[in-house]
C-alpha cells in the first residue's frame, strides 16, 4: 500500500508521475537523454544495465519494466535477460557487457567501489569511455528511480503480464509516451 496517495489503479513511477506532474516532464527528459540519446550502448545493453541494477535492489516494479523493454529490444536473445539476472558470469553475455555489468553492480552500492582495474578490464573488453560514462549514469539514475518507487510504496503488481504493454510501449516509443496526450 502506498505511504501517499496516488491514484487508484496506477503502479510504480507512472503513478508518482500522475500525482506530481511537475516531476513528469524532467524524469521523462533525463529518462530520454541518457536511455534513447546517443550512447555507444544499445538501447538494449541501456535497459540490460536498468534491470540489472533495479534487480540488485530489489526493486520489483523497475525490475519488471525494464525487464519487459529489455526483452522487446533484444527480440530472439530475450532469454539472455534472465540467465544475466540468474549468474552474470554464467550467462553467456559478452566479455564488454559483463565487465559493465560489474562496474554497474558495484556503483550501485557505492560508486567508490569502481575501481581503475574494473575501468581496464570493461575497455579491455571494447567498452568505450562513453559506455563506461553511460553505465555509472544509468546505475545511479535507477538507483534514484528505485529508491523513489520504494520509498513511496507505491503499487507494483506481481502479475508479470502487467508490464509487457510498457515494455513494448518504452521499446518503440521511448519514455515519457504514455503522457504525450496529457
Amino acid at each position: 500500500m502506498p505511504h501517499i496517495t496516488l491514484p487508484e489503479g496506477e503502479a510504480g513511477i507512472v503513478s508518482l508521475m500522475l500525482a506530481y506532474p511537475e516531476a513528469r516532464r524532467p524524469i521523462n527528459d533525463l529518462c530520454n537523454a541518457i536511455m534513447c540519446g546517443p550512447s555507444s550502448l544499445t538501447t538494449a545493453e541501456r535497459e540490460l544495465i536498468a534491470t540489472y541494477v533495479s534487480h540488485g535492489n530489489q526493486c520489483h516494479y523497475c525490475t519488471s519494466s525494464h525487464a519487459a523493454a529489455a526483452r522487446e529490444l533484444l527480440g530472439e536473445q530475450a532469454p539472455l535477460l534472465d540467465r544475466v539476472l540468474c549468474d552474470l558470469a554464467t550467462s553467456g553475455l559478452d566479455d564488454k557487457m559483463k565487465a559493465l555489468l560489474g562496474i554497474a553492480g558495484k556503483a550501485r552500492v557505492d560508486g567508490r567501489h569502481v575501481t581503475a582495474d574494473d575501468v581496464a578490464q570493461a575497455r579491455a573488453a571494447g567498452a568505450d569511455d562513453k559506455a563506461i560514462h553511460d553505465t555509472v549514469l544509468i546505475t545511479a539514475m535507477f538507483c534514484m528511480f528505485n529508491r523513489y518507487v520504494e520509498g513511496l510504496g507505491t503499487n507494483a503488481p506481481p502479475d508479470l503480464e502487467f508490464y509487457k504493454a510498457s515494455g513494448k510501449r518504452i521499446a518503440t516509443l521511448g519514455y515519457g509516451s504514455r503522457f504525450r496526450d496529457t
